[in-house]
């Protein structure tokens, strides 16, 4: 008798799974955010944000009489231009700007106040983030903290240390500082420094750990000191943040009124643009037409500096977002 073989019984086919969307929350807000209707609605804040730009440029040629009793939207129905406005501020009297020489020293002050920053600030980075001494950790969290000191705080010491120099148990360690002619703008290049050096420092040093440890291995196989490895291999590298970082300490110091007006604000020889523009507002503050001009004027450099580093300064915001 033949044993007949039976086969086991088939399970039922399981029932396709749901397809799981893989796509991230990010994913999902970063599709919102380029749609049509994000465009438009970016168009409208930008042009909302730049209309009172626009309106103190064409206010700047408007004639007085026109700009004190019209508004500035009615220059294009009535187009009336003159540049009166700006031949007073830069090149009038005393009491209608002068502010030509203002403006020179406003560059003397804020060029070398940025060079001394990202050039000290790039040292320093380099030896917190790659050259081994001791306390290095705790002298990087000391420079992070001074982040959050107020500069309100450090304005009277820094200015007595100037005017009375350094004096401990009756002996002077340091004089004051009585400096004429060039060395005027001393005080308020140290000042800067001082202040803009914390933040310069953490933001260099960021970028300058992030670079591959394989690089600098191979630069002390081939007997390179730290002083080589930095002219040749860090600086290179690290050049759209040191871009960066200039821009921002460029923009800081040039627009800058309570350092300026403590430390180089008590003489026409050192004081720069924006204490000869709070002047105007406080004793001229009906002549509207030469605020507007002087307004305009102070602002031109730093539109000149951010439009011209640009691709630089995007650079340097996004080289420490991705590791490679």
């Amino acid at each position: 008798m033949s044993q007949q073989t039976q086969t086991p019984p088939t399970a039922p086919a399981a029932a396709p799974k749901p397809r799981v969307s893989r796509e991230t929350s990010a994913a999902r807000v970063r599709k919102r955010l380029s749609s049509s209707t994000a465009t438009l609605a970016a168009i409208v804040i930008a042009a909302l944000w730049t209309l009172p730009t626009a309106g103190l440029f064409i206010s700047s040629f408007r004639p007085e009489r026109e700009l004190k009793t019209t508004g500035w939207w009615t220059f294009f129905s009535d187009p009336q231009v003159t540049l009166a406005n700006y031949r007073d501020v830069l090149f009038g009297t005393a009491s209608q700007g002068q502010l030509a020489t203002y403006f020179v020293n406003s560059f003397v002050i804020t060029l070398p106040a940025t060079v001394f920053v990202v050039v000290l600030a790039a040292l320093a980075a380099y030896a917190l983030a790659w050259v081994n001494f001791p306390g290095r950790d705790w002298l990087f969290l000391g420079i992070f903290a001074l982040q959050i000191v107020p500069l309100q705080m450090s304005l009277v010491p820094l200015l007595r240390f100037f005017s009375q120099g350094v004096t401990i148990a009756g002996i002077q360690l340091m004089p004051a500082w009585d400096l004429q002619g060039a060395l005027a703008f001393t005080n308020v290049w140290v000042a800067h420094t001082i202040f803009g050096l914390p933040l310069g420092i953490f933001l260099l040093h960021n970028f300058i750990s992030q670079l591959p440890r394989s690089l600098f291995e191979a630069a002390r196989v081939d007997g390179a000191g730290h002083g080589v490895i930095f002219r040749r291999l860090v600086v290179p590298l690290i050049v759209p943040a040191l871009v960066s970082l200039g821009i921002f300490q460029f923009l800081w110091v040039w627009n800058d009124l309570l350092v300026a007006l403590i430390f180089a604000g008590g003489s026409a020889e050192t004081a720069p643009l924006t204490v000869r523009l709070a002047e105007m507002a406080g004793t001229r503050g009906d002549e509207w037409q030469r605020l507007t001009a002087g307004a305009f004027v102070s602002i031109v450099v730093p539109l000149i500096v951010f439009f011209s580093l640009q691709r630089y300064f995007v650079r340097g915001l996004l080289a420490g977002s991705v590791k490679g």
